[in-house]
């Protein structure tokens, strides 16, 4: 069967590309004749179901499911054949193009076993198809029967846990980062616990990283020792460098004395992480402002990347500067969700005015806007307690809330 043609059958059949119009995605194709070479076939939404519960899908390796913002308002065509597949054990990739968030959560609940942004970055496909086939899908009871793999890594823990990784990251200097991130994951623990889901964050501003103030959290000699042996770790150590907020979200703070933000490396951050995954459901990561040599494998790993901004002339160049950074290099830019801290009042025309002025001129989507707390935010974190703690009716805990809520709902049960 070869890309074009989903009658002929010619030889194995190792993967599929499934869409509404295959011709669509003209990249995927290509990456597909790169992987599989005449060995992968095109299909629909209508037909891949019949095609996955018949003899020919015998040797498929994986299906790569191609969606794009027509698919939005009709999900269930294509939630049916990642449930036909994983009730066939068959890995699933998801490629999503100009996708809405909660579309995406929704599909990825559903049980893909990893993401890949259109348009492809060079070898995306590549390495999600390998990690695929090496760990179980995220939040997807079926996933954790789907031929587990040992890793060669002398970390890997029994955990059947496969994180959601999403970082935090700031484009300007005092936009609230670390104030959403750390409330963000204060919020997820309490809507996930019922669950028994697990929630952490990890600070990874080594030099000047907020996160044990906000949490109040002690910096700990344990997670120096931790990110100095961070090639070697494994699961154990990863839980005693945690420090924990009211003995239920688990934090990874900043080393108490500024460590230069390159003391750890690209493959140090790729291996924390993986160990992070393998024992949290989810995972928040705070950034410093700086790209390092890092930076990339963070984005690499990130379900979605939530860049924070203010509506001011600062941000706006310094979010021009990192989009003209992450194409420069051919990364998936389609990953960062943007986020407009202390945004105006609905009642403020003039500022929406601005507001829309700002995502047109820099071509973005401000997913979600949050608006401005007040004092109350400074002094929450002044006095180390998460907003929900002390001021839960604010209304800037009020909107992280509901981010949290939306979220949350990667980690349900399909059965809940």
């Amino acid at each position: 069967m070869s890309g074009e043609d989903n009658n002929e059958v010619s030889g194995v059949v190792r993967a599929c590309a499934i869409a509404r119009s295959i011709e669509d995605f003209d990249l995927l194709i290509e990456d597909m004749e790169t992987e599989f070479g005449e060995s992968w076939g095109g299909l629909t939404f209508e037909n891949a179901p019949d095609i996955l519960l018949s003899d020919l899908a015998s040797d498929l390796e994986c299906i790569v499911v191609a969606v794009d913002k027509q698919d939005e308002d009709e999900l269930a065509p294509v939630a049916n054949v990642i449930r036909v597949a994983k009730e066939q054990k068959i890995s699933v990739i998801l490629v999503p193009h100009d996708l809405n968030t909660v579309a995406l959560h929704q599909l990825m609940r559903m049980g893909a076993d990893d993401f890949a942004p259109y348009p492809l970055p060079e070898g995306a496909l590549h390495d999600a198809i390998e990690r695929s086939q090496s760990v179980p899908a995220p939040a997807a009871p079926v996933a954790a029967t789907v031929e587990p793999v040992a890793q060669a890594a002398p970390s890997a823990p029994a955990s059947n846990r496969q994180g959601i990784i999403l970082p935090v990251y700031g484009l300007a200097g005092g936009v609230g980062a670390s104030t959403f991130a750390a409330n963000l994951a204060w919020e997820l623990q309490q809507s996930l616990e019922k669950e028994n889901k697990k929630v952490c964050i990890l600070d990874f501003d080594f030099q000047y990283g907020s996160i044990s103030t906000y949490l109040d959290v002690p910096r700990t000699e344990q997670a120096f020792e931790f990110l100095s042996e961070a090639a070697s770790a494994d699961a154990e150590s990863l839980k005693q460098a945690m420090s924990s907020y009211k003995d239920r979200l688990d934090v990874l703070p900043a080393p108490p004395d500024a460590l230069p933000l390159e003391f750890v490396g690209a493959e140090e951050v790729d291996h924390l992480i993986k160990l992070a995954m393998s024992s949290y459901d989810f995972v928040i990561i705070d950034l410093p402002q700086a790209l390092v040599s890092w930076s990339e494998t963070v984005l690499d790993h990130a379900h979605l990347y939530f860049g924070l901004v203010e509506l001011d002339m600062r941000s706006a160049q310094n979010t021009l500067r990192f989009l003209r950074t992450l194409k420069a290099e051919d990364l998936p830019f389609e990953k960062v969700q943007f986020i407009l801290n202390r945004a105006p009042k609905f009642t403020d025309m003039n500022g929406k005015t601005r507001v829309k002025r700002m995502a047109d001129s820099l071509e973005i989507v401000f997913r979600f806007q949050l608006p401005d707390g007040g004092k109350p935010v400074a002094n929450a974190g002044d006095e180390g307690e998460a907003l929900k703690e002390l001021v839960p009716k604010n209304p800037l805990r009020k909107e992280i809330l509901k981010i949290a809520k939306t979220l949350s709902e990667m980690a349900s049960d399909d059965d809940g």
